[in-house]
């Protein structure tokens, strides 16, 4: 409790009009910085405080100084000292006043202002659910990057500006995260990271007991027996009263034991053969092409392809607005026809978008194919806000110019959204229209399907975070000030299947995006409609 009490702190004026509470911080870097701001205000807080506290003990110290030297004087004769009426007097005063101000000064509380600061602050705190999202994160990068958990740990990730590590500490966090999610596969990995800080002379909160108890479980859990063993040994060398360790110990004997004595190996299998060693499996077919593109690995553009993409001023096929000043277009890939525009959005016109979608930002949404209900998921992790072209002159002029470089109407596409991924960020494989098992996906619109996509990079980011294309092995990767434009539907209104797609987690930095989705209304003089179906 007086350790507790040594931390508190005296009060600071903190803007509290100007922080909202938030969920999911992980989720975004922008809603994330505001912790930093936080946890600076606190430890401006606890500078303040230790010099209250070093003012008090001064203040303390000369009192004790100044008892000293007369009790020092009056000891020496007691009687001769009280003989002079003045320090008989002073000595009563001393013991019924001095005293008793001392006694008020020791007993002050420095902390009332900085409690009541915490209280209100706390509430801005992450909590278990970011915490453990965060965690998920990393495993996250850890498994689409191929990244060894000593990498991670001694922070030697690419492109990073401000290296941190990890403590044995950490990784045990990690790995204990993991396990209460059954994840045994990252439990081992994390936990093992553990140990071997521990061994390499780490100080730490945590002892290798603890971490051996959950590693030799979760390496049971996968079917490895004898490692199993050997751990839980290990363990009870450590601690011989281990009370689990002791149990596990006999339990993994006996299985062993009866795996040597029988013929049949079935029952031996139902028993240890818990779960298959390996990641834990996804929901997603397509996991490792997806994963394998994020790695740059498997990209299916050839020499022979690759000579057939080009780049050049595009004047919006002579649109009024740009046939004096062409774009710069590229292309990305042939089928799908993906094209980037260069320098199509200044840096200006991003800090406008991004201050005017911060504030709104929201953990991003789905909607339910079955209920058409919005909703957050796993496989989407960002937060995105929606702009209007009604609200700010920037918007307008951004929506005119996609209406310009398109040659599609722009009246009937969704607002602006803005997204910001954060820590792991990513949106796993998905498509933008909606397939025919999914009729009423934009019915509440009433403007058709999504015919295309356009997509702003307002961020470069240091590592991951690409846009990859799995069904045809295209990667697209993010560049500052420039923007990618795909149809989702062939010229007949079928789907056009190649355009699924996914944004790679971040592995370094923060990802600004924002996209337009461009419907069906309005394009029937536009684009028109072909017969074949593949057109």
């Amino acid at each position: 409790m007086k350790a507790m009490r040594m931390l508190k702190v005296l009060p600071l004026l903190v803007l509290f009009s100007s922080c909202q509470a938030h969920k999911d911080f992980f989720t975004s870097i922008g809603h994330m910085t505001d912790l930093l701001y936080t946890e600076k205000d606190l430890l401006t807080s606890l500078k303040e405080y230790i010099k209250a506290e070093e003012l008090k003990l001064e203040q303390i110290k000369k009192w004790a100084e100044k008892f000293n030297s007369i009790s020092e004087t009056a000891t020496k004769d007691p009687e001769g000292f009280l003989g002079h009426p003045v320090n008989a007097f002073k000595l009563m005063k001393r013991l019924n006043t001095e005293w008793l101000e001392l006694e008020n000064l020791v007993l002050k509380d420095m902390s009332d202002g900085f409690i009541s600061n915490l209280t209100i602050q706390r509430q801005y705190f992450p909590s278990d659910e970011d915490q453990t999202g965060a965690a998920r994160a990393l495993i996250r990068l850890q498994d689409t990057y191929n990244l060894d958990t000593e990498t991670i740990s001694k922070g030697n990730l690419p492109g990073v500006h401000h290296k941190s590590t990890l403590t044995a500490e950490d990784c045990y966090e990690l790995g204990k995260i993991a396990y209460t999610e059954a994840d045994y596969y990252h439990t081992e990995l994390w936990m093992e990271q553990a140990l071997r800080q521990l061994d390499a002379g780490e100080e730490s909160s945590i002892d290798k007991v603890l971490v051996l108890d959950y590693l030799s479980y979760a390496v049971y859990q996968q079917g490895d027996l004898e490692k199993a063993l050997m751990l839980t040994k290990r363990l009870l060398e450590l601690d011989p009263e281990h009370q689990r360790g002791n149990g596990n110990l006999k339990y993994f004997e006996y299985i062993r034991a009866k795996e040597e004595n029988t013929s049949s190996s079935s029952d031996s299998e139902a028993v240890v053969s818990k779960t298959k060693k390996g990641r834990p499996k996804g929901h997603l077919p397509e996991r490792q092409k997806y994963e394998k593109l994020c790695r740059g690995e498997g990209i299916k553009m050839t020499p022979r392809r690759q000579k057939k993409l080009f780049c050049r001023y595009y004047d919006g096929n002579r649109s009024p607005i740009l046939i004096l000043s062409p774009t710069k277009q590229e292309d990305e890939w042939d089928k799908p026809h993906i094209v980037r525009y260069h320098d199509i959005i200044s840096d200006a016109e991003i800090e406008k978008v991004k201050a005017l979608a911060r504030p709104r930002l929201r953990r991003a949404t789905i909607s339910n194919p079955i209920t058409g209900v919005l909703e957050t998921a796993h496989y989407r992790i960002s937060k995105s806000a929606w702009l209007s072209g009604y609200e700010d002159p920037t918007i307008a002029r951004i929506n005119t110019r996609i209406q310009e470089l398109t040659g599609l109407d722009v009246t009937t596409a969704e607002e602006l959204q803005v997204a910001n991924y954060g820590m792991g960020g990513q949106y796993e494989p998905h498509f933008d229209f909606a397939r025919k098992d999914e009729p009423d996906a934009f019915k509440e619109l009433g403007t058709g399907n999504r015919i295309a996509t356009w997509l702003f990079y307002m961020s470069d980011v240091p590592a991951g975070g690409a846009t990859v294309f799995p069904e045809v092995g295209a990667a697209v990767y993010p560049k500052k000030g420039t923007a990618v434009f795909w149809y989702n539907l062939f010229q007949s209104g079928e789907g056009d299947y190649s355009t699924r797609h996914a944004a790679c987690p971040v592995l370094v930095g923060s990802k600004w995006v924002s996209n337009k989705w461009i419907h069906e209304r309005g394009q029937e003089f536009r684009r028109p409609c072909k017969l074949s179906e593949l057109e």
